[in-house]
């Protein structure tokens, strides 16, 4: 991690990991995956572009691409780009090509804003030519993104494309199961289903729901059961 990360508030989840993202074998998802790590240790695609509905997955991956950079003591910045869309991007960017990794994140809230279109095109060109490393995400392509700087717009097609597939119930089910039993609990088939099938079917607000259960457990030494997730939860 770099200092600017820390003078700009931004943190690292250290749950969004590579290691902690469901991601079934032979799935779109497990191929996003492999280019990422990729990318990291061998540098062999400059610039990924990640797209797919809200809850699907991006911001972990995007962060699990900043712990796995970590890991292999390259220097990285992660942007948040729904929370600092206020900021000035010039000054945002000022330096970021002399890193290894720089990743976007939600690309889309600052798109169609004139200084930010052209401060994101400087940027791509300079870690182009610095020969580093980019990932970005949005909610669209970069072929269905309204960005209004043709020559940006045909920059962000420059690079590996790959969409975020959204898991089904069951895939749901079984991430949920997946990360707790990560965090060393046991969540039953049937628990874990009364969950998915009572509360919103976004992956952040079943996780988030997963860390409220786990606090609990662990405060009552009680397991995950449907009596006990129904107190915790208020469902």
């Amino acid at each position: 991690m770099n200092p600017q990360q820390l003078s700009l508030g931004v943190s690292l989840n250290d749950d969004a990991t590579f290691e902690n993202f469901y991601a079934p074998p032979a799935t779109p998802n497990a191929q996003i995956l492999s280019a990422l790590r990729q990318q990291i240790e061998t540098a062999n695609e400059p610039f990924i572009f990640l797209w797919g509905a809200a809850g699907c997955g991006l911001t972990h991956l995007l962060q699990g691409a900043c712990h796995h950079a970590q890991n292999f003591s390259k220097t990285f910045q992660y942007f948040p780009l729904r929370d600092l869309a206020g900021y000035a991007p010039d000054e945002l960017f000022v330096g970021l090509e002399e890193l290894d990794l720089v990743v976007l994140d939600a690309l889309d809230e600052v798109i169609n804003r004139p200084e930010w279109e052209l401060a994101l095109f400087n940027l791509f060109n300079r870690l182009r030519d610095a020969g580093k490393l980019l990932v970005v995400a949005a909610v669209q392509g970069p072929q269905e993104l309204p960005i209004s700087l043709p020559d940006l717009k045909s920059r962000l097609q420059w690079g590996a494309t790959f969409h975020v597939q959204t898991l089904d119930d069951d895939q749901k089910q079984a991430a949920l199961q997946f990360r707790a039993k990560a965090r060393g609990l046991e969540l039953s088939d049937e628990v874990a289903a009364y969950i998915i099938q009572r509360l919103p079917r976004d992956m952040n607000e079943l996780f988030w729901q997963l860390n409220r259960l786990d606090h609990a457990s662990l405060a009552e030494q009680r397991k995950l059961t449907i009596p006990f997730v129904k107190k915790i939860l208020g469902l």
